[in-house]
């Protein structure tokens, strides 16, 4: 499993996981599409904006590694903002490979590219 140094390992002050410690020992949480709905609690969304935050800044639009980074908070972005970058994609590997798709992001998360062009 890739460990992408650097990357924040929650938000800051809360209980929001962003990476994990260590791979499982069976198989890798499978990533699947969350759909996140309008009345999610305002805390769910900045960590969802945190992460995404993150992923550009670490990232930004190169394919990477779903490594060490929490299943469950990358589901909340998984088939939107993060897609597959690699056909075919398994999504119970820790080497899949995804990437950001930039206009989606920057629909859904205004405030993240603001300061960009």
């Amino acid at each position: 499993m890739i460990k992408h140094r650097g990357f924040p390992s929650r938000l800051a002050g809360t209980d929001y996981q962003f990476t994990i410690r260590r791979a499982a020992k069976t198989r890798p949480t499978r990533l699947v599409a969350r759909e996140r709905y309008a009345d999610r609690r305002p805390a769910d969304r900045r960590a969802d904006a945190a992460f995404m935050a993150a992923l550009w800044d670490h990232f930004g639009e190169e394919p990477f590694a779903r490594g060490n980074l929490d299943a469950g908070r990358l589901s909340w972005l998984f088939g939107r903002e993060v897609i597959a970058a690699e056909d075919p994609f398994d999504p119970e590997s820790y080497d899949a490979l995804l990437r950001i798709d930039p206009d989606r992001a920057r629909r859904s998360f205004p405030e993240i590219f603001a300061e960009q062009p």
